[in-house]
């Protein structure tokens, strides 16, 4: 597999202006709190069903290489927000962006229609 095909998979979901928010109720059903998350797909296979998941991704398909590579991408990530004491939900799209960078992820330009 090339590198950069996985490199399109991460999505950053906030209610930051950076995407649509993901909604998870509380205990109090007043008060509503937000949760980012990434998700990874990999779509290239193996014949294997591979899913990982962690307090703030999941992972999902893949060949073991492609699996492999988003895990550590994931890991990285919150070892990045952790060194910077934030949570992914409390962090900027240009930080966010700054961090996928930081280890290693480029971004994908998309193609005017």
């Amino acid at each position: 597999m090339r590198s950069g095909h996985y490199q399109k998979i991460f999505v950053h979901l906030t209610g930051q202006g950076f995407g649509p928010k993901l909604n998870l109720m509380s205990k109090a059903p007043q008060k509503m709190r937000y949760k980012a998350v990434m998700l990874g797909v990999g779509l290239d296979s193996d014949g294997h069903k591979r899913i990982t998941t962690g307090e703030n991704f999941a992972l999902v398909g893949g060949s073991e290489e492609t699996h492999g590579a988003m895990t550590e991408k994931a890991v990285k990530i919150n070892e990045q927000l952790k060194s910077r004491g934030k949570k992914l939900e409390m962090v900027t799209g240009e930080e966010f962006e700054d961090i996928l960078q930081s280890v290693g992820l480029k971004k994908v330009q998309r193609r005017k229609r």
